[in-house]
């Protein structure tokens, strides 16, 4: 990867009036990454984008593209294309026409537009539906069509404001995973905003995880969702059980009644006594294989499931545990075959690698 960043933001901040929404960010962003800027509403992902867009302007802070200084110029100035959340699409406009707005504005040949128009149309997967109209397409169909319009000029940079929460579950399924198929196919530096976790993991390099107008986090998928560098991460990026508990020395920690080993390095610092709490994902509680001998076994009982599909959520309580449930993935083939129902009883593993110790 190149040393030198395409993208590089320094000190970005913005402030409505006493409200300040961005709190002096610094993110270096490489050419050719796809990149996902997750958080709750309002915790300033979006300000960031339009920012960079240049439909705000930041308070303090620098922003570099390709070696040029762009924190001051207007958005026609920037090297950008960008996809809303709406769609934005011209009604009175065909296909085509939309598509090629931006090409028609830099006053491009006619033959030179039908050409272009033609083969981005095809590359977001509608060919022949040029001459249709915005009202004639369904939502991911149009919100294509934008995607083809902000590619039209061949921009180094791509943007996407939440450019799938309009639709239904399938098609966003669907469209994402076209997203990135394209993004690949291209080499387009992308950056998405999200506040959907399961998007943001299934399609971005790298997830920059914002928190009340700040970083909290920037890493890979798997980086953000097993090594979370806050309790904020970890609550926010996907399912996690969090139990209190009591350090016991190195190593180790008290869970209610059962002492536990915990191996994740660089967690447990100080000495028996100090209250922690232990972040675990609901797939590593282990219900099988369990071998003798292994370490943090304990009995429990099913207190809820979930059904989930083709999995299921499965609280489970023990006295191990003391007051605190347990949530656990758990097949639908493995309850079967137990026969384990509300009421029923396993023994459970925590895995002593994956038990997240927070101070």
């Amino acid at each position: 990867m190149n040393p030198e960043p395409y993208l590089r933001l320094s000190g970005i901040r913005k402030e409505f009036g006493a409200f300040t929404a961005l709190q002096g960010v610094n993110l270096d962003i490489h050419k050719g990454e796809f990149i996902c800027f997750l958080g709750p509403s309002g915790c300033g992902k979006t300000t960031l984008l339009r920012i960079i867009a240049g439909l705000e302007v930041q308070s303090a802070g620098t922003i570099t593209q390709a070696g040029r200084d762009i924190s001051l110029l207007p958005p026609a100035g920037r090297d950008y294309g960008i996809v809303f959340q709406s769609y934005a699409l011209f009604p009175n406009l065909s296909v085509a026409d939309n598509v090629a707005y931006g090409l028609v504005n830099r006053r491009q040949p006619r033959a030179q537009i039908r050409e272009r128009v033609t083969e981005l149309v095809k590359l977001v997967g509608l060919p022949g539906s040029e001459a249709k109209y915005p009202s004639q397409l369904s939502g991911g169909q149009q919100q294509r069509i934008a995607l083809a319009r902000a590619l039209a000029t061949a921009p180094g940079l791509l943007l996407l404001d939440e450019p799938l929460s309009a639709l239904d579950a399938l098609e966003r399924v669907r469209l994402r995973q076209e997203i990135r198929s394209l993004q690949r196919k291209l080499g387009v530096t992308t950056i998405m905003v999200t506040h959907d976790q399961e998007e943001a993991l299934s399609v971005a390099d790298r997830i920059v995880v914002m928190k009340h107008g700040a970083i909290e986090q920037v890493g890979t998928p798997m980086d953000v969702y097993r090594d979370p560098s806050s309790l904020f991460v970890a609550d926010f990026v996907g399912r996690i059980n969090a139990l209190p508990a009591r350090l016991e020395g190195p190593g180790r920690v008290r869970i209610g009644e059962q002492s536990f080993e915990c191996r994740h390095e660089g967690d447990i610092n100080g000495s028996g006594g100090h209250e922690v709490k232990i972040y675990l994902r609901p797939e590593d509680v282990l219900a099988r294989p369990i071998a003798a001998g292994d370490s943090n076994v304990f009995d429990a009982e099913i207190d809820k499931i979930e059904f989930m599909g083709s999995f299921c959520l499965v609280r489970v309580k023990s006295a191990a545990l003391g007051e605190h449930r347990l949530t656990v993935y758990l097949s639908l083939n493995f309850l079967a075959e137990q026969q384990l129902e509300v009421g029923g009883r396993l023994p459970l593993r925590l895995l002593p690698e994956r038990m997240r110790v927070f101070q």
